[in-house]
């Protein structure tokens, strides 16, 4: 989705060159994320608190400059430096004190292009600027009121209400003041913004800059991801220094740089002490201090009025990842990293979570982050998967597993369709959050139904602090590293193994299914070395690729287990190769699938050795007698059990437990769809039309 970025430098001299390449480098750190379009905005003026020496009061600073390009953020590069040369700008100028705002947009209202890109603008003299990330859904009708009173818009976004209100208000605030000959006659910045947000309905992270409030930034977020870096610097050096959190609220002239960006990619380079912004909060950056206030937005609607805001204070956590999880290293590209890093972000996954050994020899699984309520879960009327896209498979892989060791029944829900129909959820119900992000936008909303209806929430996501992991009631975190790629890879493998574990501490109360529990943690285990094992098919699978890069469609069945795997695969290779591809339920081919059949369409079915085994012959003979153009997946060794006349191409991957089986069977996928990608000249870690992190509707 839309990717924020800004920076503070407090007390420590930088160059306008410098601060604007720090900005030009947080928006490329985004750029996975998705966009079409960006822009900056920095100060013009390296002085810009003035005051008149004979009224004492302050001289309006020059407008802050703003640049907003189409297209890749190297465009916007190039623009700010033609630009600045028209305009003959001093790039060695020094700043003591800078605010910059940067930001990537994923076209929701407008198409890309210049003024529909953010920063988007109060009007002439760029009296407030906004970045933004999330929809305004009452933009429209405060669009109206805004023309009513004078205010012409020039962009068709949702944006663009933002900057025009937080005018409009300040404005009205300073009438109000010069009125009040015997009040204070300041209105302060978190005034502006926080009756802002009164105003505003949706989903949104924001940051504020105003040449009224020079050298200060302000930030706050509602549903939408948002985080403060935090990088004291010593007095003599640029270096990091060592930093007392409870200082940091304070005001204080130690030199700092802070950061604000909507994914720590953006911040690990420069720090890792990090606050995770939470919703209604607005974070106040001002003279090297950070204040947090906390807006309540039912108090703020019951009285009609602004109440006075509750001051936080929070402490700053510390980021678990390093500067080479965002760098490709040898890899050409993000996806194929990540692809061949999933024996590892396995391995990462059940550490310390399997209990194999001792001196019981007992086997068993730790999910410390459930083990208070598996309870619950046992007693529960139903267990509820919620997700949206590629988590959503995830679970379906998982919950044939789940039902089995836990005996409760497992329902899936796509988190939008769940929304559109107020689908029942009760109390004795465990609902199960799944998301790579934690942020994704209708699963926060399924959350936000679920928890009104009282049911039991569980998270279960790659991201410390995100909105997912902080709002259910207890979850486990996949641990799968930084997924800088968009088509997520080996965040859907971990999330598989993360279910099973769930269906194994659910499920060892039970002595019946003890054997079974066992050689399923013993498969897990040794999981990560049938990973390494199926990625020894990259060069297979790029021949392959090379077969069907001209295809125009392409068909995956599965069943059982791997019905998922058919979901997932086909995914795969419609989100990067864009290429129609459809996973297809292969009991269902009767019903409609087989009238696509013939000689030139390529299908995939998969039929490695589980109890589907049987039906998926079936299928891949009555495939065959209607010359259907078969690829079928098959375990090791059983290629003439599944194309006994050698007339389909085979491709053996190794066989495991059966509920771990879709671990191995996607990756030949996922080799296939990124090689097609590749292969068809497309970009791979940014697909078209397609965002990481989804935290809009």
């Amino acid at each position: 989705m839309c990717g924020i970025f800004a920076y503070l430098n407090y007390n420590v001299f930088r160059e306008r060159r410098y601060i604007l390449e720090l900005l030009f480098n947080g928006l490329r750190r985004l750029e996975y994320r998705g966009y079409d379009s960006s822009g900056i905005s920095i100060d013009s003026d390296p002085f810009p608190c003035l005051t008149d020496p004979l009224s004492k009061s302050p001289i309006s600073p020059s407008p802050p400059l703003v640049f907003r390009q189409e297209g890749k953020i190297e465009h916007l590069v190039r623009t700010v430096y033609q630009e600045a040369d028209g305009m003959d700008l001093n790039m060695e100028e020094r700043f003591q004190v800078h605010a910059g705002i940067a930001h990537t947009r994923w076209a929701t209202h407008g198409v890309p292009s210049p003024r529909n890109s953010h920063p988007q603008s109060s009007g002439a003299g760029n009296a407030f600027l906004v970045v933004h990330n999330g929809i305004i859904t009452n933009y429209a009708v405060l669009k109206e009121t805004l023309i009513r009173h004078g205010f012409e818009f020039e962009s068709e976004t949702d944006t663009e209400v933002i900057p025009k209100l937080a005018k409009f208000v300040f404005d009205k605030l300073m009438e109000h003041k010069a009125d009040d000959a015997e009040g204070d006659q300041n209105v302060s910045f978190s005034q502006v913004v926080m009756e802002v947000m009164r105003q505003l309905e949706g989903a949104y992270a924001l940051i504020f800059k105003s040449p009224h409030y020079p050298n200060e930034l302000i930030a706050c977020k509602r549903g939408s991801p948002l985080l403060l870096g935090v990088k004291e610097l010593s007095e003599d050096s640029n270096n990091g220094a060592s930093f007392d959190d409870s200082e940091f609220l304070m005001k204080n002239e130690k030199p700092k740089e802070l950061f604000f960006a909507s994914d720590a990619n953006a911040l690990i380079e420069h720090t890792k002490k990090v606050l995770v912004i939470e919703d209604n909060e607005v974070v106040h950056l001002k003279d090297g201090s950070v204040s947090i206030l906390k807006f309540d937005t039912d108090k703020a609607k019951s009285v009609g009025g602004l109440p006075r805001p509750a001051s936080v204070q929070r402490a700053l956590s510390v980021l678990e990842m390093e500067v080479e999880q965002i760098k490709k290293g040898s890899y050409e590209h993000f996806m194929q990293k990540e692809i061949h890093e999933q024996p590892e972000s396995l391995t990462t996954t059940m550490r310390g979570r399997l209990i194999r050994g001792g001196s019981c020899n007992a086997k068993g699984v730790l999910l410390g982050g459930l083990k208070d309520h598996l309870k619950t879960i046992r007693r529960s009327r139903r267990v509820i998967f919620i997700g949206c896209g590629t988590s959503y498979n995830a679970a379906l892989a998982a919950r044939p597993f789940l039902e089995e060791l836990s005996g409760v029944p497992v329902s899936m829900e796509l988190a939008s369709d769940l929304l559109d129909r107020q689908g029942p959820i009760y109390r004795e119900d465990t609902a199960v959050f799944v998301s790579q992000s934690g942020e994704t936008a209708d699963t926060l909303l399924a959350l936000e139904y679920a928890l009104k209806n009282g049911a039991l929430c569980v998270g279960i996501t790659n991201t410390v602090g995100s909105a997912i992991a902080r709002n259910t009631h207890c979850g486990v975190h996949i641990n799968a590293g930084c997924e800088i790629g968009v088509a997520s890879t080996k965040a859907y493998t971990s999330q598989i193994v993360v279910m099973a574990m769930l269906a194994i501490a659910v499920g060892d109360d039970a002595i019946s299914s003890q054997s079974r529990r066992e050689a399923v943690i013993d498969g897990l285990f040794d999981l990560p070395n049938k990973v390494r094992e199926v990625l020894k098919l990259d060069d297979e699978m790029k021949d392959l690729a090379k077969l069907l890069m001209d295809e125009q469609s392409l068909l995956v069945f599965g069943r059982g287990y791997n019905y998922a795997t058919a979901l997932e695969g086909a995914l795969k290779v419609k989100e990067v190769a864009l290429m129609h591809s459809e996973g297809i339920l292969a009991g269902e081919m009767k019903h409609g699938p087989l009238a696509l059949v013939d000689e030139t369409l390529p299908i995939v079915v998969i039929a490695t050795h589980d109890n589907c085994f049987s039906k998926q012959q079936s299928v891949i003979q009555q495939l065959h007698a209607r010359k259907g153009r078969l690829i079928v997946m098959c375990s090791k060794g059983e290629a003439s059990l599944v194309c006994p006349s050698g007339s389909c191409r085979v491709i053996e991957v190794p066989q495991v437990e059966d509920c771990l089986q879709p671990v191995i069977n996607i990756i030949p996928l996922q080799l296939l769809a990124y090689h097609l990608t590749v292969l068809r000249g497309y970009d791979v870690d940014q697909p078209r039309n397609l965002a990481k992190s989804v935290t809009t509707q």
